[in-house]
């Protein structure tokens, strides 16, 4: 955490930046590992403070390890310790997160901070430092993923026609967390039949048909970082169409994976999957970007689409997730999450890919 810290004001100093305030949670946790719902942090050249009430200062202390000074508040936003400290600096500029403050938080900071200091935005700097993973968050990240794997592994056991897409959803939920996942990284998807062709259809009342395919995309959570991985089963023998677009989207997918290295920017990535099923007739039929970081966040930087600017390199992680969505009869998406290393990458999914079709 220290380490991050002084990158942190490294980075935001060479922009001409005094001191930075974190508000958002999931910044608070990255440079600080505490994981509270409420705290405001600051970080100066020579004093990182973290400001919380009763509920946490224990946590706090445990969490951050001896990096930051925890100061209990009567609420965590205290304007006058903050102001005293800038005032102490000599500080002529803050940082903030423009991406994630709200209008009125940043109003009440520059009104009550005092007159002649200078807001400056620095989310792009967190976001840059935060895209390249350590050690310790790709094993949680491969952590999360194991117990993905191992939930797909056992639901194919148990899943069967007459299921409501909300039991698939639950039971797929259970299994994570009996797999040892924390909590889902996000709300999980399960599109059923003509439903799969809703991107990121929210599980009902619909119950499983034969010759559906059925989409899920699902994720876990391991000490805060997410997986992220999606296969597409068939409940009976699905049509001629059905499987014909199943192989292309497994085909396009390969062929992404085959191109993924260091150097090859998210654009190109994007092309490769993009055109393929293109060639196949069914370009207007894949609509969504192919991929995404994936941290702290499900959706974090880089990315991999047709407007990407991001060139992929060593540390960083990306979705591979190209799909076919036909209204009115289904949906096919196929999901592994990457991560980027010197001479390639690691997929640390294990589910296959083959059609799983469940008699």
């Amino acid at each position: 955490m220290l380490n991050r810290c002084n990158k942190l004001l490294e980075m935001a100093r060479a922009d001409g930046i005094d001191a930075v305030l974190i508000t958002s949670q999931i910044n608070r946790r990255y440079f600080s590992g505490f994981t509270g719902s409420n705290a405001i942090i600051l970080i100066t050249p020579d004093r990182r403070m973290l400001l919380t009430d009763f509920r946490y200062t224990i946590q706090a202390k445990a969490q951050s390890k001896g990096v930051f000074e925890v100061i209990e508040v009567n609420r965590a936003i205290d304007t006058r310790l903050l102001a005293d400290e800038l005032k102490r600096i000599g500080a002529k500029t803050i940082g903030f997160e423009n991406e994630t403050m709200t209008v009125s938080l940043y109003e009440r900071f520059v009104k009550e901070l005092g007159s002649g200091l200078e807001f400056k935005p620095v989310s792009a700097i967190m976001s840059n430092i935060r895209i390249y993973k350590d050690a310790d968050e790709i094993a949680n990240i491969i952590a999360a993923q194991n117990a993905s794997d191992a939930a797909f592994a056992d639901l194919v056991k148990r899943i069967k026609v007459g299921m409501k897409e909300t039991d698939v959803a639950t039971e797929l939920e259970y299994l994570m967390k009996k797999h040892g996942s924390e909590c889902c990284s996000f709300d999980t998807i399960v599109g059923s039949g003509e439903n799969g062709a809703l991107c990121h259809a929210i599980p009902g009342e619909r119950r499983l048909q034969n010759g559906d395919l059925v989409v899920l995309d699902f994720g876990s959570k391991v000490n805060g970082y997410c997986s992220d991985m999606t296969r597409t089963i068939a409940m009976g023998r699905p049509c001629d169409k059905l499987i014909q677009i199943y192989d292309i989207v497994r085909e396009a997918q390969q062929r992404a994976l085959n191109a993924l290295k260091p150097g090859i920017t998210g654009k190109e990535l994007d092309a490769v999957a993009r055109d393929y099923i293109a060639s196949k007739g069914y370009g207007e039929c894949f609509g969504h970007s192919l991929g995404h970081g994936f941290g702290l966040e499900v959706h974090e930087a880089p990315n991999a689409s047709t407007v990407s600017t991001y060139t992929l390199e060593p540390g960083m992680t990306i979705t591979v997730e190209p799909g076919i969505y036909i209204e009115g009869l289904g949906g096919v998406r196929i999901e592994d999450c990457c991560i980027m290393t010197e001479d390639g990458y690691i997929n640390p999914v294990t589910s296959p890919k083959e059609l799983i079709i469940i008699e």
